[in-house]
């Protein structure tokens, strides 16, 4: 793709995350290129391209069953009183086209900023990223404060380098990241959500978790989490920490993983709190922790969007807990045959790492699953009755025809 844009007389280069992982002896998830042609002439240059956004006008190019993101250099920020900006800073629009330096200039992290020639095998280095890559140094280009103001995501950015590439922030860089944690309330919460499963679900999740514990970026993103006395950390169980390193554990034997169980454990100790305290007002187990969920979601949707795909689960989860204390019967078996069975299952085993006294539970449950007999002996999953033969199903009685029914 950059051989084909530089036949056309465009500069193109490899930039971004794809060159730093590469110098970094690792495997890039995808690539950008960056070029001086603008998007509509990387349309002429390969016709199915795709143009997308508004802030940051891009194209997307399929070549052989790969999507490649190709970006046109951005120049300086306008200085006009125009819509370009939020009035506290955050840049809303951004299609000012510039060269290569100024582009370079304008990213957000110096190892983010190596632009890659791989037709010449050359690297362009205008801001230190190679020096700071090979210190490991995590460094903000230009005054910290503005860079984060122009984009607070930037924040939630450091935090999720620190924690994937066991960089280390100079000072400057890390210094405001605690003050300007309220200004991830601008940020829409559909973006949020985003960056919440890059964070947690690109299989360094206990080390994210403990960036944004670091830099009081926790309660940020989730606002119904309790914090630490005389701290602005969120409260954080055996059940969250061990939650997240089995989500680390499936991602690194590439097992599936879903936000909806991630949320279930982040957000489990409100709604367990909240669960209770409507329990004593006279609520049932069941009525109680329902609503709960409800009020929970509610609250922390208004910061990190959750798509209903994912809260529908999440909510599954909690709400199926009190019905594993039915281990015999119908219910027991009606239980066994649920849809989301195996997640809320997982989760009362996490819950087993808080509580001892879930062991038990647990462990019936386990053998239940293996087909062995539901706590007395006398019900069995396959619905076999006491004597070992297989029950036959009830044949409803027709109704016959009397006299005074009969159709004459």
């Amino acid at each position: 793709m950059v051989r084909r844009l530089q036949d056309e007389d465009y500069e193109a280069y490899i930039v971004g995350g794809s060159v730093r992982d590469l110098l970094m002896g690792k495997v890039p998830k995808d690539y950008d290129v960056a070029t001086d042609a603008t998007p509509e002439e990387v349309k002429t240059v390969f016709p199915r391209c795709r143009l997308i956004g508004r802030r940051f006008r891009l194209a997307h190019v399929r070549m052989m069953g790969t999507l490649i993101e190709v970006a046109t250099f951005r120049g300086p920020q306008v200085t006009d009183n125009d819509d370009h900006k939020h009035q506290n800073g955050r840049i809303l629009r951004d299609n000012v086209w510039g060269s290569l330096e100024q582009d370079a200039v304008r990213r957000d992290f110096t190892i983010n900023a190596l632009f890659l020639d791989p037709v010449k095998n050359e690297i362009r280095d205008f801001v230190g990223g190679y020096k700071d890559l090979s210190e490991h140094k995590l460094r903000l280009i230009g005054v910290a404060r503005t860079r984060y103001r122009e984009d607070p995501v930037r924040l939630l950015r450091a935090a999720r380098f620190i924690a994937k590439l066991g960089v280390e922030p100079v000072p400057e860089t890390a210094d405001p990241i605690t003050d300007m944690a309220p200004l991830l309330h601008d940020i829409p919460p559909a973006r949020l959500f985003e960056e919440v499963c890059k964070l947690f679900m690109t299989g360094h999740a206990v080390r994210t978790w403990e960036a944004l514990q670091r830099f009081q970026l926790t309660r940020a993103l989730f606002p119904v989490l309790e914090s630490e006395e005389n701290s602005g950390r969120a409260k954080a169980g055996q059940l969250l920490i061990k939650a997240l390193e089995n989500t680390d554990q499936r991602i690194a034997v590439e097992k599936p993983v879903t936000p909806a169980f991630l949320l279930a454990a982040i957000l489990w100790q409100p709604v367990q709190a909240r669960a209770y305290t409507l329990q004593k007002s006279g609520l049932s187990v069941y009525a109680a922790l329902g609503e709960a969920a409800d009020e929970v979601l509610s609250r922390q949707v208004q910061r990190i969007t959750i798509p209903r795909r994912f809260s529908v689960i999440t909510r599954q989860i909690w709400t199926m807990q009190p019905r594993f204390k039915n281990t015999r019967g119908r219910r027991a078996k009606a239980l066994l045959q649920e849809r989301r069975f195996r997640a809320a299952y997982d989760f009362l085993l996490l819950r087993a790492v808080e509580d001892e006294a879930l062991q038990t539970l647990c462990e019936h449950w386990t053998e239940a699953q293996r087909g062995v007999t539901l706590n007395t002996g006398q019900h069995r999953c396959d619905e076999r009755s006491e004597n070992g033969s297989r029950r036959r199903p009830r044949r409803r009685r027709q109704r016959r025809n009397t006299p005074s029914t009969a159709k004459s």
